[in-house]
């Protein structure tokens, strides 16, 4: 076939494309005016071939999109095992330091043990305690104290420490048959001998009715810092030494603040601990003794 023949025939084939074409969506037009009318006339009928048209092409569309689901699905199992790797990660580096921190506890549990046989020690007898439920709040402007639904048949009595998991709440300062009231550590008439444990410096954390205590009677020199831990030092007979009670948040011209680690509107149930402490009951009987017994020697005089 030569180059002109080729040029004839294809300038053959050029208007019956375009006819066709045109042919094609004249039949097109027609039959959608034609569906149109239908429809309007028979609505039944075109609603009961809509329902099989669309029954014929759910499976046909199920398919479809069954490539676009698994792909979604492969995405997220890919994006949650990054996911899982990082967190694994994490895990692994906690674990090699928890590792870390049970190996030197266990060290310093024996070498605990074995101060202890040299020294003879004799360790304190486990304290009793009673665990009962915060029934009410009276705290206000002027107090800060709450009532638990424990009493003298359960074996509580007026001066003995009350904790939770977290650290000091108070102390039993009124007692009844069924309830007791506890005066927090935020009351303005708190004072608890504690210790800052990174300086083992001394002091007195003392209530205003804020949310943060206040230490007081530091030494001179003593240095502390926002962070440090503060626990109670057993001194006067109070509280037993070690229960922690706060922390550190500032230190500036209004005075060093503490921010206790219970917080108060978070108090569901407390434990009232019995130490076997009484300094803080036997300390006015010891006074208001010896002010009678200075009277008396004065009368014989």
């Amino acid at each position: 076939m030569t180059d002109r023949t080729r040029v004839i025939h294809s300038g053959f084939a050029q208007p019956g494309r375009g006819v066709g074409s045109r042919l094609m969506y004249i039949i097109l037009v027609t039959a959608s005016f034609g569906l149109l009318l239908l429809g309007k006339a028979d609505p039944v009928f075109m609603e009961r071939v809509r329902s099989q048209i669309s029954d014929f092409a759910t499976p046909i569309l199920d398919t479809l999109s069954r490539p676009i689901s698994s792909t979604e699905k492969v995405i997220s199992e890919i994006n949650l095992l990054s996911d899982i790797r990082t967190e694994n990660e994490k895990l692994r580096v906690e674990n090699d330091l928890l590792l870390q921190w049970q190996s030197t506890a266990r060290k310093l549990e024996v070498e605990n043990k074995q101060l202890k046989g040299l020294l003879n020690f004799a360790p304190d007898a486990e304290p009793g305690f009673i665990t009962a439920r915060v029934i009410a709040d009276t705290g206000g402007a002027f107090v800060r104290s709450i009532i638990a639904g424990a009493g003298l048949r359960d074996g509580a009595s007026k001066g003995q420490a009350v904790v939770t998991s977290e650290g000091l709440v108070g102390r039993v300062q009124g007692v009844g048959t069924r309830s007791v009231r506890i005066l927090l550590i935020t009351d303005l008439n708190s004072r608890i001998p504690v210790i800052v444990e990174s300086s083992r410096t001394r002091a007195i954390m003392a209530g205003d009715n804020s949310d943060r205590p206040k230490l007081i009677h530091l030494p001179p020199g003593a240095v502390v810092s926002p962070g440090d831990r503060v626990v109670t030092s057993g001194h006067g007979g109070a509280f037993p030494p070690g229960i922690q009670v706060g922390r550190i948040t500032a230190v500036n011209e209004k005075g060093i603040m503490v921010q206790p680690f219970v917080q108060r509107e978070r108090i569901e149930f407390v434990r009232i601990v019995d130490y076997g402490l009484k300094g803080i009951l036997d300390a006015p009987q010891k006074i208001n003794k010896a002010i009678n017994k200075a009277a008396g020697a004065g009368a014989k005089k």
